[in-house]
């Protein structure tokens, strides 16, 4: 039986310019370190935050960017499993309706970038956002899918959608 791990609950948010182009942060902590990812991070749980309030939190925090949950759209639920070996985690993919007028500055979570869609096959990008949250993003944006993605260190990425709108 395997030993227990934790179940984090998380959200991400992807900001784009007038450009089109996607707001970046280069992870200085981990998970993700050294790697550029969509803005987010976990829910406040004691508090019972949802997943829209932790969204616009983040962005707020992160990107020193105000928006509201009306800025948002829902667009994927994903579970990964064993994420580096480390934890669960279920997270919440939102698309922010509302263009960032600036790149924000950088943070102690790491440094920001505005990057395009094709510019992003030559940046580091984690595994998993390169098998499962980038082509989510690209495919259902303004729809909905949810998935789980097994991570289990030393075996494929295994994806499997279980609801698409």
């Amino acid at each position: 039986m395997k030993a227990a791990i934790p179940y984090k609950l998380a959200v991400l948010v992807f900001i784009e310019n007038s450009k089109g182009e996607q707001l970046l942060i280069h992870r200085a902590k981990a998970p993700n370190l050294g790697a550029w990812s969509p803005i987010g991070g976990k829910l406040e749980m004691a508090g019972g935050e949802s997943p829209f309030e932790c969204a616009v939190r983040e962005t707020r925090e992160e990107a020193g960017f105000e928006i509201e949950t009306g800025d948002l759209h829902l667009f994927s639920m994903i579970a990964e499993k064993s994420y580096e070996g480390t934890g669960h985690w279920l997270m919440f993919l939102f698309r922010c309706k509302k263009p960032i007028p600036a790149l924000p500055a950088d943070i102690d979570e790491g440094k920001f970038g505005f990057f395009s869609r094709e510019a992003m096959e030559g940046i580091a990008l984690p595994e998993t956002d390169k098998a499962a949250l980038w082509p989510v993003f690209d495919e259902h944006r303004d729809g909905f899918v949810a998935m789980r993605v097994d991570c289990d260190p030393g075996v494929p990425l295994r994806v499997v959608v279980e609801e698409r709108q």
